[in-house]
């Protein structure tokens, strides 16, 4: 049975969407069972893949029992069974807050949340390029209409600038995909991997040709300056439970990003190694400092959180672009902190946002808070984590990103990644006061929040304490999986073991 956990994160949703699809009409009870059953399964299935691949083992599933590189294959180690657990623990607490009212607001929202979560668990599971591909549309379809989900114009326009760049993203993904199989013949990423050592001189053009686009396509899905500009009026707009999953979805495009340049144009590439590292350097630091300017000037709760969600991006390409272990298992522990915390502070801003009627989530004055003690509390535990201060999971995580940096590195890092900690830490003393300290007149306004949406959010912030309690296991894991991707022969070996032996 444990041989079949590998290919379950994509099943479960698949199946669970089914459902729900299949009774579309059916009673709202009817879909949240099925969904938080299957969320919650998803999750257990989750804690057992890094179980398995915490031993270092690399293991494939080969569906259809067509083995690679000529069957689809669905590979795990270290750094896919701690995505795939990341996006489950995000998913139980979107889902549960979206069972407070959220998911009665449109139709289909949970066989969409199902599926998207399939595109998101195939993508960080695959081991071809084609199959990313297949998985990132699958995601991103789901996502469309889950950004919609609701209706409403703000959200349609946000949706048709988010739809449009991800359209032209998957043409210059396939295009790029079809460029690297013209040269290299394969599309399993370990098989061009071991290819591309033996590739003849003539077509070094056509693999670096192709392998540049796939950056811009990773690089519009991770949202990286200049391809930035579709993320922060989509998230700010999209429902509540639907922009905290998609805290996940610029991950996907740096997860994608590691994962092809570490495995196919790793060190054993010669010529065509480490292709990305320059330009993903020099674009993540300008996210960075585009995004701490950003959120200075942002004048909605909502629309702050999105910007903090790229300053938590420029903070994770910088790592790959910095290129040792270290840096990947420094920005490996960041993006689980920054995943979940942002995810949360999604969802306390609608909160927020429901509690103060009429103003929203606008950051001017308003009048005082039904539960405006318990709120402020989450939002000062959020911005402290999200900022980077100490004692929370934010200031272990850049001081991890800090102290990877080397020689030069530093010179430019460490004074753009204060200084938009510093930014961030302006912008939410600011909004934290005109929420909370600056709203006291008037009565209070706003119902008694549900219970579902208060656990979403203690489920996502309690990261922040609990990723510096556990710092020990967890920052060892995301070291051995950055060695573990620093040496992508292990992987290559595994799900080729004969290619040696080929003429």
């Amino acid at each position: 049975m444990t041989q079949h956990l590998i290919v379950l994160p994509v099943i479960l949703p698949l199946i669970a969407g089914i459902l729900m699809l299949y009774q579309r009409q059916g009673i709202v009870r009817y879909k949240r069972i099925v969904s938080i059953v299957s969320t919650a399964l998803l999750l257990l299935v989750s804690i057992g893949l890094v179980n398995q691949a915490a031993s270092g083992e690399i293991t494939y599933y080969a569906l259809g029992d067509w083995q690679p590189p000529f069957g689809i294959a669905l590979v795990l180690d270290r750094l896919s069974a701690m995505m795939v657990l990341l996006t489950s623990v995000l998913a139980v607490g979107a889902v549960i807050y979206a069972c407070a009212g959220d998911d009665e607001k449109g139709s289909n929202f949970h066989g969409l949340f199902q599926w998207q979560l399939m595109g998101i668990n195939g993508a960080f599971l695959t081991g071809d390029l084609f199959n990313l591909f297949v998985f990132f549309e699958v995601l991103l379809l789901a996502s469309y209409a889950l950004l919609l989900h609701g209706g409403g114009k703000a959200r349609i326009q946000a949706s048709v600038h988010y739809v449009v760049l991800n359209l032209a993203g998957s043409s210059l993904f396939l295009i790029g995909v079809g460029v690297l199989y013209g040269a290299t013949g394969t599309l399993n990423m370990a098989d061009m991997a071991q290819r591309l050592t033996e590739l003849p001189p003539e077509r070094e053009g056509l693999v670096t040709a192709g392998a540049l686009i796939l950056l811009v396509v990773f690089g519009l899905k991770a949202a990286i300056l200049p391809l930035y500009f579709w993320l922060p009026r989509a998230y700010a707009n999209a429902p509540a439970p639907v922009a905290a999953l998609f805290a996940i979805m610029t991950k996907v495009g740096i997860y994608a990003i590691l994962r092809v340049y570490s495995l196919i144009f790793g060190d054993q590439a010669g010529n065509l190694a480490a292709l990305e590292q320059p330009w993903v350097w020099w674009f993540a630091l300008a996210t960075l400092a585009i995004a701490g300017v950003s959120v200075l000037a942002a004048k909605d709760l909502r629309l702050l959180v999105a910007y903090l969600v790229l300053v938590s991006v420029g903070t994770l390409l910088a790592g790959i672009g910095m290129r040792t272990p270290e840096a990947v298992s420094a920005l490996l522990y960041y993006l689980i902190h920054s995943t979940l915390v942002t995810g949360g502070l999604f969802l306390l801003a609608d909160m927020i946002g429901a509690q103060r009627g009429k103003p929203g989530t606008r950051l001017v004055k308003g009048r005082p808070l039904v539960q405006g003690q318990w709120l402020a509390l989450a939002f000062f535990i959020g911005a402290i984590a999200v900022a980077g201060l100490p004692p929370l999971s934010g200031a272990l995580g850049k001081a991890l990103m800090l102290n990877a940096a080397e020689g030069m590195q530093r010179l430019w890092l460490w004074p753009l990644l204060l200084l938009a900690g510093l930014s961030s830490l302006i912008a939410l003393s600011r909004a934290g006061s005109t929420l909370f300290w600056r709203s006291q007149r008037g009565t209070a306004t706003g119902k008694k929040l549900p219970r579902e949406q208060w656990f979403g959010v203690i489920w996502l912030l309690s990261a922040a304490p609990l990723l510096v309690i556990f710092a020990g296991p967890v920052s060892h894991y995301t070291s051995d999986a950055a060695e573990q991707l620093a040496n992508p022969l292990g992987l290559i070996e595994t799900l080729m073991p004969d290619a040696g032996d080929n003429p």
